[in-house]
């Protein structure tokens, strides 16, 4: 954003002194001083800078109201009452500065049932949706859980699966995810790779169904082949 109203005002006369992008309120500071540079410029030109301006102010007021909550938290770690926070935040009593630490916490914070918008900057939506996400943060916890626990036998099923591949009637999708388990299966420790596994695993299953159903060819006529498919079909699809 801040290179194309560089490339604007270096169109319209040069950008030499304007500060690099990485100093984005110095950039727009200097863009708003030399804001007639752009009058030679068409208007269409002229309101895309103008919009531009528009945008990258308001991402940096968002930006601003991230590190100041980043602030306050940090405050209140430090033993900071909301009453020492008052005049930091340009309150006048205590409950104020506690709701305006709430209504900060909404740069934080998207709503994932609402299309990850923004939260509504209230003190009850920021609990709502707090509330929201610890309840995500809990279902992940329990699903990574899980995947650990069975990990040991979706393992040993998915190397049995892989070592009879050859006998599996695949399309380009399965072999994509197939590939993508025997890697992650090479070195697989971490809740993360785990769950992935489990995941990749499922997708490869998905995908040879679909391509059966699509060619009506059976997945695999191999006895081995077959089990171990049913073995892992068994552990991805009952994750309980």
């Amino acid at each position: 954003m801040v290179s194309e109203l560089r490339a604007l005002h270096e169109t319209a006369g040069g950008a030499d002194t304007m500060p690099d992008d990485t100093e984005l309120f110095a950039a727009l500071l200097w863009a708003e001083r030399n804001a007639r540079q752009l009058e030679v410029l068409a208007p269409e030109a002229r309101r895309r800078a103008a919009l531009t301006q528009v945008l990258l102010w308001e991402h940096l007021r968002e930006q601003a109201d991230l590190h100041q909550m980043r602030a306050v938290t940090a405050a209140r770690d430090a033993g900071a009452t909301w009453a020492d926070l008052t005049t930091p935040l340009a309150v006048r009593a205590p409950s104020a500065a506690y709701n305006k630490a709430q209504r900060l916490a909404a740069a934080a914070l998207t709503d994932a049932t609402d299309h990850d918008r923004p939260v509504r900057r209230t003190p009850e939506a920021v609990a709502a949706a707090r509330l929201r996400h610890a309840e995500r943060e809990r279902a992940a916890h329990q699903r990574r859980q899980a995947a650990a626990e069975r990990h040991p036998l979706v393992a040993a099923a998915a190397h049995r699966l892989l070592d009879h591949r050859e006998h599996l009637t695949t399309d380009e999708d399965t072999d994509f995810w197939l590939d993508e388990a025997a890697y992650v299966l090479t070195d697989c420790t971490t809740a993360l790779q785990q769950e992935s596994l489990q995941r990749y695993l499922a997708a490869a299953l998905r995908h040879l169904q679909h391509h059966h159903q699509a060619g009506g060819q059976p997945p695999t006529t191999h006895p081995q082949a077959l089990a171990a498919l049913q073995a892992v079909a068994a552990l991805v699809a009952n994750p309980a």
